[in-house]
């Protein structure tokens, strides 16, 4: 199993209370509520750009394929 983490800041989700908020709300570890509803979730490696992160890189964009963590 890969451990789930922001390529930007390095946190996992449980540390990240826009997360751990939306997974509570739904029932679910904060890890799984990222790798099932995080746009930017690589389910090969695990990373993700949370959002802070993300409007800091600029909003990387795949021309509408959905930009994915490297």
């Amino acid at each position: 199993m890969v451990e789930i983490r922001c390529i930007g800041c390095h946190r996992r989700p449980e540390d990240i209370r826009e997360y751990a908020t939306e997974a509570r709300e739904s029932g679910v570890t904060p890890s799984h509520w990222c790798a099932e509803n995080e746009g930017t979730f690589n389910p090969t490696n695990g990373h993700f750009a949370c959002t802070e992160c993300y409007i800091e890189m600029g909003m990387p964009s795949s021309g509408g394929n959905g930009w994915k963590a490297p």
